[in-house]
């Protein structure tokens, strides 16, 4: 019986990167001991979008 983590399995996606920005994420990753799925995390997270401009501007 195969257990998800149902948290996580919203939605999946595959991202193409050229040579050197795989070797930079892996080489963050064994520096940090990170794992890539949480480093591209917490990159999105700190994208702004409209939204957050329009609630910081409040």
């Amino acid at each position: 019986m195969v257990m998800t983590n149902k948290k996580w399995a919203v939605k999946r996606i595959t991202v193409n990167l050229a040579v050197q920005e795989a070797e930079k994420l892996e080489q963050y990753c064994l520096r940090t001991g990170r794992p890539a799925t949480d480093v591209i995390r917490e990159l999105i997270r700190g994208l702004s979008v409209a939204e957050d401009t329009k609630e910081a501007s409040k």
